[in-house]
């Protein structure tokens, strides 16, 4: 079969996130089965505008200048171009969708990991947020009611069903199956960790809020982002380390050696850092927020808490003091990661794209 996958960026962005590492693992994992994979995406500086990565041909077009980027243009005038070269489409939504419905003559599949709702009141100025929120998510999504869609939480599913999605079928995230047998040797202080981009959406000041009002141990802070410097500079302390951009291989090392993750957040489609976290034998605190109420089930492979700092560290207070509660969510966490197989995943995506062009 010859797929064009549509997303706005590609495993090499500079600001790919968890959407990415999903679209890779699946596309990659197609290409071994014979699939020919097209992933047309935004150019950004330094990018070439052709590449092959994994035996999947990128095609890098338009650029990401806010919320009317430029790709979903040249991606339409690539399918034109090209439409006799593929059999199916697949056009991945990260808040506004390449409207497909309106102009591929192939079957199509949506794949959504999470409405932006908040998003639009982080992201952009008013009125803009109130009219994204209000009008043009639930407009652009209309057009996709009657299109076989893939998600990856019960949440994002909850929320298209409720917009009157007909057809919606999830395929988890995955791991590569390097899930510890055993709960491995923590630091010897307890340590909390947070993993991500440092941007506003994702909440880093409220783990370091709830980790100064919890004020034991101390906290390293993962990840780069536009808030970085600020947070730096307002939370200089001893006990909290800002450690930036780390390699994968140091990422999995501190994740390790940790006892917690702390993962607050507007919302996520899953929140895949929370299995990471738990393949190494590190439970999670996350704020009950779609997404995160899928990857963290309560009092099993960590704990949920209202969406507030101060709940955050209530929850941080629960664990530190109960070892015997620390010690059962990290031996469940590695029971709860063996659910998750990119393998699996993409036998599941395989067996839907089959579907589609069955029908």
């Amino acid at each position: 079969m010859r797929v064009l996958w549509l997303n706005w960026k590609d495993i090499k962005h500079p600001e790919a996130g968890g959407a990415e590492v999903y679209t890779h693992e699946i596309a990659k994992r197609l290409v071994k089965k014979g699939y020919e994979i097209t992933l047309f995406t935004s150019y950004f500086e330094g990018a070439k505008q052709k590449e092959e990565i994994d035996g999947i041909e990128i095609i890098r077009g338009g650029k990401i200048i806010g919320i009317f980027d430029t790709v979903y243009s040249h991606a339409k005038k690539f399918y034109k171009k090209n439409k006799d070269n593929f059999d199916l489409v697949i056009d991945e939504i990260n808040t506004r969708p390449f409207l497909t419905p309106k102009y591929v003559d192939k079957p199509i599949i949506a794949l959504i990991h999470q409405l932006a709702v908040e998003f639009w009141d982080y992201k952009t100025p008013f009125p803009v947020n109130f009219i994204g929120k209000h009008f043009l998510e639930p407009y652009w999504l209309k057009h996709y009611v009657n299109v076989k869609t893939i998600t990856v939480s019960e949440s994002t599913k909850e929320d298209l069903e409720r917009l009157g999605f007909k057809d919606v079928e999830i395929v988890y995230n995955g791991l590569d199956g390097n899930i510890l047998d055993s709960v491995p040797e923590k630091e010897e202080e307890f340590t909390a960790i947070f993993v991500g981009r440092l941007t506003p959406t994702k909440k880093p000041e409220d783990a370091i809020m709830a980790f100064k009002m919890f004020n034991k141990g101390k906290l390293w802070v993962v990840g780069r982002g536009e808030l970085e410097e600020r947070l730096k500079k307002q939370y200089n302390s001893t006990n909290i380390g800002f450690k930036g951009f780390v390699s994968e291989k140091e990422k999995i090392e501190l994740m390790k050696r940790a006892h917690v993750l702390l993962v607050p957040g507007i919302r996520e489609g899953w929140g895949r850092v929370v299995i990471e976290a738990n393949s190494l034998g590190t439970p999670a605190i996350g704020y009950n927020v779609p997404g995160l109420r899928d990857s963290i089930k309560h009092n099993y492979n960590g704990l949920l808490c209202e969406p507030t700092p101060e709940a955050m560290s209530e929850a941080l207070k629960k664990l530190y003091e109960d070892e015997t509660l620390r010690k059962r969510l990290s031996e469940n966490a590695l029971e709860w990661a063996k659910r998750f197989s990119w393998d699996e995943s993409a036998e599941r995506f395989e067996g839907i794209l089959n579907s589609i062009i069955g029908e």
